[in-house]
């Protein structure tokens, strides 16, 4: 991200007012889809890039994992995930992942949750993931779907009476840099086709194991403009694996 909306005290007082940010992984309404592809966590090491408040972070600890380091740009970020989700085996880093460096082999996981739209150059990201990772290991990731990103100014359009009559996508096929609007303020993020997640991925050492298009949970049915997430996707969550991937049964 050329700036760090998430320092700024008020869109972080405004994040901070978020389902998710109070409730944590209850409060996402993806959640129930991206922990299915989540590996076993028992003696992993892992990286969480754009931790946020560590909700991820502490999840794979809680589960045994042995090392969990988690990056974000943001100090406040860091800050809130020092007091909400603190453990042994968990480090909380300031960076961006953009300029990480780690020796080859360092992690068995790789995972991130709705970071990876603030990155211009996501294939670069993603050979060095795949160089930190060991052979086998698993990355996970969450970002805006495609069809979410593609107009830029990610909102419906509304008819007179207030209610939103359609979204719109636009340009679709035009990847790169996208102007939107986030919590009232102004914020550059990265459209990328679903075929061009795909080529990343494929082309940098990766083999997509699992992709998923995630709904919102039924008992978050009944919060203001849930239904109306029915209309289209907001999110695309995959699972990758490094190196190629065995086959089951005959041949």
């Amino acid at each position: 991200m050329n700036h760090n909306h998430y320092d700024d005290p008020v869109f972080f007082a405004k994040y901070g007012e978020m389902s998710r940010s109070k409730l944590g992984l209850a409060g996402a309404g993806e959640w129930q889809e991206f922990r299915k592809l989540l590996p076993a966590f028992d003696g992993k090491e892992v990286l969480d890039l754009g931790c946020g408040y560590g909700w991820h972070c502490k999840y794979a600890a809680d589960r045994g994992a042995s090392r969990v380091l988690g990056v974000d740009l943001s100090e406040k970020m860091l800050a809130v995930a020092q007091e909400k989700n603190p453990h042994p085996a968990v480090e909380y880093r300031r960076g961006a992942m953009e300029e990480l460096s780690f020796p080859d082999g360092s992690f068995d996981v790789v995972l991130s949750s709705l970071a990876f739209h603030y990155i211009e150059d996501f294939p670069a990201l993603v050979r060095n993931i795949c160089a930190w990772l060991k052979p086998g290991g698993d990355f996970v990731f969450s970002v805006e779907h495609p069809v979410f990103t593609a107009a830029g100014s990610q909102d419906w359009y509304y008819g007179p009476d207030g209610k939103p009559l359609h979204f719109p996508v636009d340009n679709y096929y035009y990847e790169g840099r996208r102007e939107a609007v986030f919590l009232g303020e102004k914020i550059t993020k990265y459209h990328r086709t679903l075929s061009g997640y795909w080529k990343a991925l494929t082309e940098n050492g990766f083999t997509v194991v699992d992709l998923v298009e995630p709904q919102p949970p039924e008992e978050m049915m009944d919060l203001p403009g849930m239904r109306d997430e029915m209309r289209r996707p907001m999110m695309l969550l995959v699972g990758a694996k490094k190196g190629p991937v065995k086959k089951l049964g005959p041949e």
